[in-house]
Order: C-alpha cells, then structure tokens, then sequence
C-alpha cells in the first residue's frame, strides 16, 4: 500500500528545468511513483532561462539534498556539459535529459527521449521497425528520438527542420552512425507510413502544422512530443484524415518510468560535494 506523500527535511529534491515550464507534466506524476517505490522525493518544477542554466546546475551540484534533475527544453544541450559520465546514447545525441548523482557526487547523464517516444508509439498501436519515417525537429529531443527510431529499425528517417544548419548537424551525426539509411526531408509527409513532430510547433494559438497534413497518407501513424495541448492541433487533424497516433502523455509515460528506474539505481555516495 502506498504511503500518504508529505515533505519534511528527509526530503530529496529532484528539480526538473526548462523555459517555459508551465506544460511539464512529470511533477507530480514522478513524485507520486517515487512514494510508490516507497521513497522520500518531490519533482520540482523551476523555470530557469537559457542564461543561467549553467549556474543553476552548477549551484544544484553543490545542494546536498538535490540527487538529480529533470531536463527538459532548452536545456538539453547544455546540460550535457555538466556531466562528468553519460551513456553512450547520451554522447551520440549531444544532450541529456536526465541526471543523476556518481558515487562522487558529481553528474552521470542520460537521454529517455527518443525511447520515450517509441515506447508511446508502441503503447497506440504503432510500430516503427521496417517503417519509412518522416521526422521534424532536429533539437534534443529530435536527435533523441532520431537516434531510437534507427535502433528500433525504421527502414528509412528522413529528417526535416526549418533550420537548415541544425538538421544538417543531425544528418551528418545519424549518418556517422547509421550511413544511408538517414536523408534529407521536408514538410511534405507524403508517401511516410510514421510521421514524428519533435518541435514545440502547436503549443502556442496559431502556431503552423509541423508538416503539410493534408498530404499525410489516412494509414500514416503520427507521433508527437507536445503534452499541453494534450493533442496538438496537428495531431488531431490528422486523426481526422483516418491516422492513428500517439501523443506528448504518451511518449511521457513511457519515459517516466525508464526515469524512476534510473534515478533508482544511482549508487551509493561515497563523499557530498
């Protein structure tokens, strides 16, 4: 039986950061599986802007009650440089979303997105392997999920962003690691059986479709990264062509736990810093 949550001095902290940070969903989801897991431990929310990430982990580092961060948008890049050890899927995709203490007390990272994202995609019914994909958004989370999708054996990933260097720098780091199956893309979805928006493009009123949704084929599955709306416009004019898809809470459930996990195994410290 879960315990009632309360917070006292035990507490652990574990901040999650971005700009803006009103969409998160992971608050009070997280701190509710930690209770489950039968810890002590709070997600806190915390908006800090791109200027002062460096010195808000820096100044968490030295927080001795704070055992990990949540790392969401914009900070994914930078965060990574904070980190004394990361997985090798971490170093692949050039950020992290994830970290947690070493034994020293420093920062081991880790990125969930793009598994996140396949495991949403799972849990509607989709299914990536073998798939041609279309995906826009060559940001964090893009490279993340880039990077999972080929693992999980998408036949082909065309890549697509409004900005030409950075899906350029995404190109060129997928092919280094998966050579041809990785091309150029655009916002015509055609011809795509999975369609994957990783930009913020629908969180705002009249934001523009991610891609040209009226040229998404009614078998195509789409995937989306936003959780506020809970379905994004796009997604949900696709729905209307005869799509099916997941959405943001889909791809966040599945991370979540992949998150409780990590954060669970951290080992022992051995000195506080």
């Amino acid at each position: 039986m879960t315990k009632p949550f309360s917070i006292s001095g035990a507490t652990r902290i574990y901040p999650i950061i971005g700009d803006p940070i009103a969409q998160v969903k992971s608050p009070a989801g997280m701190t509710a599986s930690f209770a489950g897991r039968g810890l002590d431990a709070t997600v806190v929310p915390i908006h800090v802007t791109a200027a002062d990430v460096d010195d808000f982990i820096r100044t968490a580092g030295r927080v001795r009650n704070i055992d990990g961060i949540i790392v969401t948008i914009p900070h994914k890049f930078a965060s990574l440089a904070h980190c004394a050890t990361a997985t090798e899927r971490a170093r692949i995709v050039g950020s992290v979303n994830v970290l947690r203490r070493n034994a020293d007390g420093s920062w081991h990272g880790e990125n969930f997105d793009g598994l996140g994202m396949v495991g949403g995609i799972r849990s509607q019914g989709g299914d990536p392997k073998g798939r041609k994909c279309l995906l826009v958004g060559a940001g964090g989370a893009g490279m993340a999920i880039a990077e999972a999708l080929l693992q999980d054996g998408v036949a082909a990933l065309a890549i697509h962003d409004v900005d030409a260097a950075r899906r350029d720098r995404l190109l060129a780091r997928m092919r280094a690691h998966h050579g041809g199956r990785v091309v150029e893309g655009s916002d015509d979805p055609h011809g795509f059986e999975l369609v994957v928006n990783a930009t913020p493009m629908g969180m705002k009123p009249g934001d523009p479709f991610p891609v040209r949704v009226d040229r998404l084929s009614p078998d195509a599955f789409v995937g989306c990264v936003i959780t506020m709306p809970a379905v994004s416009p796009w997604v949900e004019a696709a729905r209307a062509r005869g799509c099916r898809g997941s959405v943001g809470i889909d791809m966040y459930k599945a991370e979540q736990a992949l998150m409780l996990d990590f954060f669970l195994a951290a080992p022992a410290r051995t000195s506080e810093v």
